[in-house]
């Protein structure tokens, strides 16, 4: 992944992820409410050597003493101190136990012991940090005690510091849990966020078409909540940012496969409910609306639609010319005031297949190329049916269209797999469903447009898309 990648997902999961930060603060707070608090108190021991002498001899007496301190620390820890301790404070329990309690060290070359008790009840902290201190002076001056009456041990312990009773706590560290639970929960929600992102299958922007295909993108349509409402949209509302998209498209369309002298396309898709037929409709208008002579066809023979979306005749259309049972002029239908036809799909056969891949249909699209500048067929969906494929064949060019966030990337595979298997070639994808808000939003990519949207477009835009009131006139 690449830092935009990432930062697409901070800006897409940012929920996420501070819901996961947060339950690992609250989690830190919880478990640092059911720890007992745990007091730690401290007492120090200064070891020396007794009686006088010269400097060699007060050194060697430092050496010596040093050389001990080690021996002593780990004496504070053995029965023979901690037991007396026991029995003095009544603490019932075992040498084992309070030895859980206590440590003890020694600073490099120094000859202090530092020992540390650490209990629930602070006084009693203090108390058994004075007494086991007590207890070590009286066992080291025994231990190292000549065996002569009345002679003095060389070594003499004396407490330097007085354990206090503690004010505060070592135990739980509420600070301290609550920045681990914080990094913790922020480490568990990035990860979430990653991962739900590698293991996503849909496609959400022109990224991850990129990362299943080389086929260029002509253009995003952002998402209209309305658009059943309005399909049209275009016509219905020329200033709208979703009518915008579809005249972006129409001029990247002018630009693709310059060296082809038919300008016909194929809208297909590869599932249903992509937004393949009001593609197709409102890029037609829009064409027509820049000049062109356009005719839409309706060549989903199993669900047509154009007829309802354009608001024209679907009694007789596509499949009655095949069928010859009519003529095309008696066919065409205009629309609008400019120079968009349409032709209906008609009666839905028991054959559509067959009857696109015909020869009269080569024949009548060779007839459309003649009569039209573009032409514009909408077809149905690549994956359940091969309408689509076998047509696109023999037109020579096919958009995909691919939902965001609704269509899979096996799903487009699968689609431009079925155009490769026959040879169509694809002309390029368009986006559908884009949000207008957030990482994935329309605008944020290449083919994003960043300008006002009521720039340029006046009454003349809105008039040339009103349909037309007058019958049918000669093709």
């Amino acid at each position: 992944m690449e830092l935009r990648d990432y930062i697409r997902i901070l800006r897409k999961s940012w929920v996420l992820i501070v819901l996961f930060t947060l339950v690992g603060v609250g989690a830190a707070a919880a478990y640092s409410l059911t720890l007992t608090p745990r007091y730690t108190a401290t007492a120090k021991v200064f070891v020396s050597t007794q009686g006088a002498g010269t400097t060699s001899e007060l050194q060697q007496g430092s050496t010596f003493t040093v050389q001990r301190v080690k021996t002593y620390s780990s004496l504070v820890s053995t029965p023979i101190v901690l037991l007396p301790v026991i029995d003095t404070l009544k603490l019932g329990i075992t040498s084992d136990q309070l030895a859980g309690r206590v440590t003890a060290s020694a600073p490099l070359d120094t000859s202090i012991i530092t020992l540390n008790v650490t209990d629930t009840d602070p006084v009693r902290a203090a108390d058994t940090a004075n007494a086991i201190s007590e207890s070590l002076t009286a066992v080291v001056e025994d231990i190292e005690s000549p065996d002569a009456v009345d002679a003095l041990s060389p070594v003499k312990l004396t407490r330097a510091q007085e354990a206090t009773v503690p004010a505060r706590p070592v135990s739980p560290n509420v600070p301290l849990n609550i920045v681990l639970g914080t990094l913790i929960g922020l480490a568990l929600g990035l990860a979430v966020a990653v991962l739900r992102e590698t293991l996503e299958t849909r496609i959400r922007n022109e990224h991850d078409v990129e990362g299943v295909t080389d086929v260029p993108i002509l253009g995003g349509i952002v998402f209209d909540p309305r658009a059943r409402d309005r399909p049209l949209i275009v016509h219905a509302d020329p200033r709208s940012p979703r009518a915008e998209s579809f005249r972006t498209l129409r001029t990247n369309l002018q630009f693709l496969d310059v060296g082809r002298t038919d300008r016909s396309f194929v809208v297909t898709s590869s599932i249903e409910s992509e937004g393949k037929s009001t593609t197709g409709a409102n890029l037609a208008i829009a064409l027509a609306d820049a000049g062109s002579r356009v005719l839409l066809i309706d060549a989903d023979l199993r669900r047509p639609t154009v007829a309802e979306y354009m608001g024209v005749e679907g009694a007789v259309g596509l499949t009655d010319l095949l069928i010859g049972r009519a003529e095309l002029d008696d066919l065409i239908q205009p629309w609008g005031t400019g120079q968009l036809f349409v032709l209906p799909a008609g009666q839905i056969p028991p054959n559509p297949s067959e009857l696109l891949g015909s020869a009269r249909m080569s024949h009548f699209i060779d007839e459309f190329n003649k009569m039209f500048d573009v032409v514009i067929y909408d077809t149905p969906p690549l994956l359940p049916v091969t309408d689509a494929a076998i047509l696109a064949k023999n037109v020579g060019g096919a958009i995909i269209v691919v939902a965001a966030g609704r269509t899979h990337k096996n799903q487009l595979k699968g689609a431009i797999s079925a155009l490769d298997n026959v040879g169509a070639p694809i002309s390029g994808l368009v986006l559908t469903m884009l949000p207008t808000k957030g990482p994935d939003a329309y605008g944020h990519g290449r083919y994003g447009y960043g300008y006002g949207y009521g720039y340029g477009y006046g009454d003349d835009v809105a008039a040339a898309s009103k349909p037309a009131e007058a019958p049918q006139v000669s093709v």
